[in-house]
C-alpha cells in the first residue's frame, strides 16, 4: 500500500490529494500524521473539546457524596441567611421568625426553665419564654454576614498583598511575608481576643478582627501561585507588548492563580462563623438583645443540667451542621482541584 493511497484513506477518502491537502507530494511523516489525527478525532467523539476547568471541577467533585451533602447544607444556609437579611430590616428584626425573637412571655417559661419542644414552639422556649426557633433563626443572619464580610475582608487584603509580594520580590516580597510571619506568630484566637479587647465588643468589631487576622493566609497561599505564573510565557508576553506591572498582576497573573483561593475561601467562612460563635460564647462578640448561635450556647448552657436539653441542643446543631457543611464542601472541592489527584 502506497503513502499516498494511506494519505487518501485518512483524510477522507479523496482520490487526489493535491487538492485535499494543498500540497504535491506527500511524505511518509505527513502520511502518519493524518493517520494520527483521523484516530484522534474518532476516539474523541468527532473532536470534542476538552473540558473546561469549571465543568472538570465539577465532574469529579460531584462523585463526592460528602462534598455535595456539604454544598446542599451550604446552599440551604445561604437561602435562609439571605432570606433573613432581607427581611429583617422590614420586619423591625423579627425577620423569617414565627415569634419575635426578644420577646419574653414568662407564661411559656413558668418554672423558669422554659418549655419544652411543642407544636407552636418546636424548638421550646428558653427561661425567658422567648421562642428559641425565632433566635436560632435570627442568628442565621448574623453567621452569614460574618462568615461573608468577615472572609471578604481577608480576601481583598491577601489578593492585594500576595500578588504584589510575589511579583515583585525582593525587599517587597520580604516586607509582606514577614508582617504575614507576624500574625501567624501568635496563636490565632488569643490574637482576635486581643483585638476585640482593644476595639470593644459590637457588631463591626467582630467583622474587623477576623477579618483583619485571615488576611495572611491568602496573602501567602497567592504569593506561591504567583511565583510560579509569572514565570510563564503570556506573561513574558504581555510585558513584551508593554502591559503595566499593575495590569500584568491583576489581569494575567492573578485569574490564574485563583483556584487555590476558592477552597481557602470555603474553608475560611466556616473557620469565620465558629470564631464568632467563641467570642460571643466568651462574651465579647454579638452582644444582647441581638441573637447569636454563641451566645445563645453561652446563656442556656447551665440550663442543660437543670433537664432543658433543648435550650443548647438546637442552637449547637445549627452551628455543627453550617460548619461542617463548609468543611466538607472545602475539601471535596480541594480535591477536585488538585492536579496530583486528576486521573
Amino acid at each position: 500500500m502506497s503513502g499516498r493511497d494511506d494519505l487518501n484513506r485518512a483524510l477522507g477518502g479523496s482520490s487526489n490529494v493535491d487538492e485535499v491537502a494543498g500540497i504535491s507530494t506527500a511524505t511518509e511523516a505527513e502520511v502518519i500524521e493524518a493517520q494520527v489525527e483521523a484516530q484522534v478525532e474518532a476516539v474523541s467523539g468527532g473532536g470534542a473539546k476538552p473540558l473546561g476547568l469549571c465543568t472538570d471541577t465539577w465532574r469529579r467533585l460531584k462523585r463526592n457524596k460528602l462534598a455535595l451533602v456539604g454544598l446542599g447544607i451550604i446552599i440551604v444556609f445561604l437561602t435562609v441567611g439571605i432570606a433573613e437579611v432581607i427581611a429583617y430590616p422590614l420586619t423591625d428584626g423579627r425577620g423569617l421568625a414565627p415569634y419575635d425573637p426578644n420577646q419574653v412571655d414568662y407564661k411559656l417559661s413558668p418554672t423558669g426553665k422554659g418549655s419544652p419542644p411543642s407544636a407552636a414552639h418546636p424548638m421550646g422556649t428558653d427561661y425567658l419564654g422567648r421562642d428559641i426557633l425565632s433566635r436560632t433563626l435570627v442568628a442565621t443572619r448574623v453567621s452569614l454576614l460574618v462568615g461573608v464580610i468577615a472572609v471578604a475582608i481577608a480576601v481583598i487584603i491577601g489578593l492585594i498583598a500576595g500578588p504584589i509580594s510575589g511579583y515583585y520580590g525582593g525587599a517587597v516580597d520580604s516586607v509582606i511575608m514577614r508582617l504575614a510571619d507576624v500574625f501567624f506568630a501568635y496563636p490565632y484566637i488569643l490574637f482576635v481576643l486581643l483585638i476585640m479587647t482593644v476595639l470593644g465588643p459590637g457588631f463591626v468589631n467582630v467583622f474587623l478582627a477576623i477579618g483583619i487576622l485571615g488576611w495572611a493566609s491568602f496573602a501567602r497561599i497567592v504569593r506561591g501561585q504567583v511565583l510560579s505564573v509569572k514565570a510563564m510565557e503570556f506573561v513574558e508576553a504581555a510585558r513584551a507588548q508593554g502591559a503595566s506591572d499593575l495590569r500584568i498582576i491583576f489581569r494575567h497573573v492573578l485569574p490564574n492563580s485563583m483556584a487555590p483561593v476558592y477552597v481557602t475561601i470555603a474553608m475560611s467562612v466556616g473557620g469565620a462563623i465558629v470564631t464568632e460563635a467563641a467570642l460571643s460564647f466568651l462574651g465579647i462578640g454579638i452582644q444582647p438583645p441581638n441573637a447569636s448561635w454563641g451566645k445563645m450556647i453561652a446563656d442556656y448552657l447551665q440550663y442543660l443540667w437543670a433537664g432543658s436539653w433543648w435550650m443548647v441542643t438546637f442552637p449547637s446543631i445549627a452551628l455543627t451542621v453550617t460548619v461542617f457543611g463548609f468543611i466538607s464542601f472545602g475539601n471535596g472541592l480541594r480535591d477536585a482541584t488538585d492536579p496530583k489527584l486528576k486521573e
